[in-house]
């Protein structure tokens, strides 16, 4: 989800199927191959018959296997149509653990045809509390496999338990050789952060600025050479040494090739003996990327099936419709006390890697959708047409309506569906979210989720949320849908009024099972938003006087961590900015003026930082979904250009960019698909190729939600323990905390990419709207 503020406590997703602590996991890693480190004398075995040399008891497993250990090894036929890991597992209890002990765990593991499993030494009963979670990928021929972990309790009576359910065709697990022991020495996890040089590895634009990252040991000046596809030198230089940047930990230089201007691709910067990975000069690729990450929006829907032909490799059933097994959102009742009614709630996009969707996440991201579209009309350097009908490929496509909104409807359906209805108790509120009584696994196909589907109770931050959005489609969808048009703008009315009249229903931030909580118990800023967006929309008096009396149309509300779901002030203000509206033109200087002074002073954190990011967080901890804090940061120095036409505005959202496709202390990519070395492995139940080879990974164009200092799930933990700022991600499924997707971080990068895509090649002229 968007960034937390560092002052805040979590409150996002609980673990999935169990609560894992910190201490748990902190020195856990996975390797294969390799043998045991020497130990004199060697620690006792803690697994009973692990070489099923005489039979396989104790070992057990769930009634759907039958258990074989005939050949020596343990086998068994995995059955077709599992629908979670644990429908079959294969296991042994009574594994006695010691606090504070490294443990090493060894198997040799074979499946035919080849599978991912699961592996996991945990607590035998509810909550099921993970010591060791490892997804080893099984091949026919068998390979060695071999873990660490540090126990946190003394237990008695752990087990070991080898997940294999899931999978829609059958298939054979045998296993051999299973060792447990203590005396293991903690193995660090090490990135691969490749050549010291860091660029963009996506490309920069001919005219723009092009900038790159030297970490180096060196304390002077470094020579640099820019080099062609060919190994030719086309531009050299000298790096600027920058000290030691505390977002990384590195020394590090910088090196400024921007006059270099000329197209090509497979260019490479040479410094310090290291040779970055390759990169474009050019700009096509934003264009390309201004479709990718809007194309993302297709494949989270809900309530429909997703067509292969539309998106070839991502065709599913449609989720949550009500066909067995599943619950489906065609009628769902509230959760126990909150309500005796039913809504159809189906449709809108799924929020993120899980089957929820939440009204006050959904609000910024469709938001900023047709936010997308309202600038691509009102910029000098807009171009409409390139959000046309037929750009995105979709089923609507074809019905003379921009593709942006068609797919923003989508999720703007589903908003006005969550609000409660006339004649109920709260009537006009918004329900802040919907998803499953309880976690599911990964990974899970929506139409395959069997659990109970719940509405949760309303909120005023939810209730806001709508009215912003209905009151701004209200505006949007009139030239093309004037019946759709009017349902949103009296939406938006009954919201406001609901939400003036319940200006405190918060909700509660121990709501998390089967679902992040969204809890904001400070709805000013949503109330500042609402106002703005009736006002631009309706021009009344009610909504002026509103916002001009909040103290956030004057505050300072371009933060460190940017616009997120739970700070919208800022959402409001480029709106007054940048949109028609009645104010008198003396407080829309102001306005603007106030938006240039917040690009102001991100452009002066980008300007001293060593990697060139507007983000400096207080105490150095990148927040939950820094990149899209970064982003949105970026997005407010974008609509200064808009305003003033001055190049150092566009010139810094294109060096922000830079952080995103590698210029960082990874040295990778965090957009699927984009770079040498790209994020691929977001944390999803169905984009899950890492633990299914049947499902595919995220598509082309999806954001990574980045370092988080907090490292709050159980594989962060397990690698990242004393990790500094941007070393606070990796790119793994079960990363919950560093590495989910969602739809509120795919829309600001999908606004920054038409933004820089306007641009041509870093020279289009910008003006006041």
């Amino acid at each position: 989800m968007l960034p937390f503020p560092p002052t805040t406590t979590l409150s996002r997703r609980a673990v999935p199927l169990a609560v894992v602590t910190a201490a748990a996991l902190a020195a856990t890693v996975g390797l294969t191959g390799g043998a045991a480190h020497g130990q004199e004398p060697e620690a006792p075995e803690q697994i009973v018959n692990g070489g099923f040399d005489d039979g396989h008891a104790p070992w057990w497993g769930t009634p759907n296997l039958t258990l074989d250990s005939s050949s020596g090894q343990l086998c068994a036929d995995v059955p077709a149509g599992t629908v979670n890991p644990w429908d079959a597992i294969i296991g042994q209890d009574n594994i006695p653990l010691v606090a504070g002990e490294t443990y090493e765990f060894r198997f040799f593991g074979s499946a035919s045809p080849a599978r991912v499993g699961k592996a996991l030494i945990q607590l035998p009963v509810d909550p099921y509390t993970q010591y060791l979670a490892a997804n080893p990928e099984l091949s026919v021929s068998g390979n060695d496999y071999r873990y660490t972990f540090t126990s946190p309790v003394d237990l008695p009576n752990a087990q070991v338990a080898f997940q294999i359910g899931g999978s829609a065709t059958a298939w054979t697990i045998c296993l051999d050789n299973v060792s447990l022991r203590g005396g293991a020495e903690p193995e660090q996890y090490v990135p691969d952060t490749g050549p010291r040089v860091r660029v963009n590895q996506v490309g920069y634009l001919p005219k723009g600025p092009k900038n790159a990252t030297v970490v180096t040991e060196a304390t002077t000046a470094l020579p640099w050479q820019l080099k062609d596809r060919n190994g030719k030198v086309v531009r050299h230089g000298r790096t600027k040494p920058r000290g030691v940047d505390a977002s990384s930990g590195q020394n590090v230089h910088t090196v400024e090739f921007g006059s270099y201007t000329r197209s090509g691709t497979g260019y490479t910067l040479v410094a310090d003996g290291e040779t970055s990975r390759p990169f474009d000069i050019g700009s096509d690729f934003y264009e390309k990327l201004r479709t990718d990450a809007l194309k993302f929006y297709y494949t989270q829907r809900s309530g429909v099936e997703i067509r292969d032909d539309l998106r070839p490799g991502y065709g599913r059933p449609a989720g949550h419709v009500g066909v067995a097994p599943n619950q489906g959102d065609t009628e769902v009742p509230c959760q126990p006390g909150v309500c005796d009614y039913t809504l159809d709630v189906s449709g809108g996009w799924y929020d993120a890697g899980d089957h929820g969707k939440y009204v006050v996440n959904g609000g910024i991201s469709v938001h900023q959708l047709m936010s997308e579209y309202e600038r691509s009309w009102l910029a000098r350097t807009g171009e409409p047409w390139k959000l046309w009908d037929r750009t995105l490929n979709l089923p609507e496509s074809g019905n003379k309506v921009p593709d942006i909104l068609d797919e923003a409807r989508w999720q703007q359906e589903f908003m006005l569906k969550m609000q409660v209805p006339a004649g109920e108790e709260l009537a006009g509120m918004a329900h802040h979210k919907i998803h499953d009584e309880s976690w599911t696994g990964l990974p899970l196909l929506p139409h395959l989720d069997d659990k109970r589907r719940e509405l949760h109770p309303p909120s005023t931050a939810a209730t806001l949320n709508l009215a912003a959005t209905a009151a701004q489609a209200a505006r949007v969808y009139r030239p093309y849908d004037r019946h759709f048009a009017a349902r949103n703008l009296a939406a938006a009315k009954r919201a406001w009024a609901a939400a003036k009249a319940n200006p405190e229903i918060y909700a509660s931030p121990n709501d998390a099972n089967g679902g992040g909580p969204y809890d904001d118990s400070d709805v000013t800023d949503e109330f500042y938003w609402a106002a703005v967006e009736l006002f631009i929309t309706t021009g009344e008096k009610e909504f002026r006087d509103f916002l001009l009396a909040s103290p956030h149309h004057t505050g300072d509300i371009f933060t460190a961590g940017g616009m997120y779901w739970g700070g919208t002030a800022a959402l409001g203000r480029l709106a007054l900015a940048t949109l028609p509206n009645k104010l008198p033109r003396h407080e829309r200087d102001k306005v603007r003026a106030s938006v240039v002074k917040g690009a102001d002073g991100y452009l002066a954190t980008l300007k001293a930082h060593p990697y060139g990011i507007p983000y400096a967080p207080a105490n150095n901890q990148f927040d939950w979904g820094s990149n899209s804090g970064i982003i949105n940061n970026a997005i407010v120095i974008a609509t200064a250009f808009d305003i003033t036409g001055k190049d150092k505005y566009r010139d810094g959202v294109l060096e922000t960019m830079d952080y995103i496709f590698g210029r960082n202390a990874l040295n990778q990519s965090y957009v699927t698909g984009y770079g040498e070395v790209a994020s691929k492995n977001q944390h999803s139940r169905w984009y899950a190729r890492q633990l299914n080879p049947d499902l595919p990974n995220p598509p082309v164009g999806t954001l990574a939600g980045g370092p988080n200092s907090a490292i709050q799930d159980p594989v962060a933990q397990q690698k990242l323990q004393g990790c500094v700022a941007q070393f606070c991600y990796i790119d793994d499924i079960e990363s919950w905390a560093t590495n989910e997707l969602t739809i509120n971080w795919n829309a600001p990068l999908s606004w920054i990419a038409a933004f820089i895509a306007d641009q041509d090649n870093g020279d289009a002229r910008g003006r006041l709207f």
